[in-house]
């Protein structure tokens, strides 16, 4: 909504966004419902192992409004088809047949950043034919540094399941001044990136606004790496990646 708020002029405005939500349920009650964590492990592990079937409901509901939201959608099946790939590629691991797959999923990192960053704004360029312009590529590495920042810290929650079970992540691979290095400047390349919006003739508020989730999560970097309660990493961290689509469209009502 907020690639919208910024980017308008799109022709199946309506369509995609539904077509988006639907497809999320799908992508994410696929992999929990494939996700067998270990009992006591965590409130998010213990709820996902005890309410399987609310996924399975979920699931259901996602793909039916993923068919029906992608038939207005069709011609653009080349870059929607390939998002949905690498989605699939993500969870099918799980799948005892598929399970070779874990060298290629590495999952982590960058993947996840990728995938997020071309869903929510690379993918509705691309479905609304908007011809590009150097704002838009701003706008999409401000995304992605953003997000890479946040990548960092679930990887690192996560990271010596991560090595136990062959899975390849940044905190896996480096020492933690090396990680440190590599978040902090993801963090500064976020703001010089966004700062730049304002110099494309961007209203000022709406480049601070854009600003005030990557600072916060800057802020906790130290915290997060000590502290992985689902609260803080799935509604705060998590949060954080559209916390300033929030506060742009309130701002634009």
């Amino acid at each position: 909504m907020q690639t919208m708020q910024f980017f308008p002029g799109g022709k199946h405005n309506s369509t995609f966004l539904y077509f988006i939500v639907s497809s999320t349920l799908v992508s994410y009650n696929f992999h929990w419902f494939l996700t067998r964590p270990k009992p006591g492990t965590s409130q998010r592990g213990d709820w996902t192992l005890k309410h399987r079937g609310v996924l399975l409901v979920m699931l259901m509901i996602g793909i039916a409004g993923s068919i029906i939201f992608f038939i207005p959608l069709m011609k653009h099946w080349l870059p929607i088809g390939f998002i949905v790939f690498i989605t699939f590629i993500y969870s099918a691991p799980k799948i005892p047949i598929f399970s070779r797959l874990n060298k290629i999923a590495v999952a982590k990192t960058l993947f996840l950043t990728t995938v997020w960053v071309y869903v929510t704004s690379v993918l509705y360029f691309l479905v609304n034919e908007i011809p590009y312009t150097q704002e838009q590529f701003l706008f999409v590495l401000s995304r992605f540094f953003l997000i890479y920042c946040i990548c960092i810290l679930f990887d690192y929650r996560d990271h010596e399941d991560d090595r136990k079970n062959g899975l390849s992540s940044l905190p896996v691979n480096v020492n933690s001044s090396t990680l440190a290095i590599f978040f902090y400047g993801s963090a500064l390349l976020f703001i010089i990136v966004t700062t730049l919006l304002y110099f494309k003739s961007w209203q000022g508020v709406d480049v601070m606004l854009m600003l005030i989730p990557g600072i916060i999560v800057a802020l906790l970097y130290n915290y997060a790496r000590n502290h992985f309660s689902d609260y803080l990493y799935y509604f705060i961290l998590d949060g954080m990646m559209m916390f300033s689509s929030l506060l742009t469209l309130l701002i634009g009502f």
